[in-house]
């Protein structure tokens, strides 16, 4: 391999590679029914928490969900009644609702707060 494609090639590895950052949701749950959440990247293909599982925040009660994500990331939720996927919000739980406000930039040692309601 010549020094040139060693060169172009650790410039594009290293262009690809994002910075890490940590930051945290805060989700209330205000229904009078459990809700399944889950949070999606619009960025690449990953979804918190992953393996087929979902944070479930209990009726009237608020869980704070740590994440590691890119720096700059766009990271959307999808919330739904648990047991209930027709009763959703946010991007819902197949990532493919619209939606204006459930989506959130990744800032490392942030916050976001998500409130569901009825």
């Amino acid at each position: 391999m010549t020094l040139f494609r060693m060169v172009a090639l650790a410039a594009l590895v290293l262009a690809n590679s994002a910075d890490a950052a940590d930051m945290a949701f805060f989700v209330k749950n205000l229904r009078k029914e459990a809700v399944a959440v889950e949070l999606f990247s619009r960025d690449r293909e990953t979804v918190w928490p992953g393996n087929d599982k979902v944070f479930l925040v209990e009726p009237g009660s608020q869980k704070s969900v740590p994440l590691s994500c890119n720096q700059g990331e766009h990271i959307c939720y999808g919330a739904w009644v648990d047991g209930n996927d027709k009763i959703s919000a946010g991007v819902g739980p197949d990532n493919d609702q619209p939606c204006d406000t459930c989506c959130f930039i990744c800032v490392e040692h942030t916050t976001e707060t998500i409130d569901l309601v009825p």
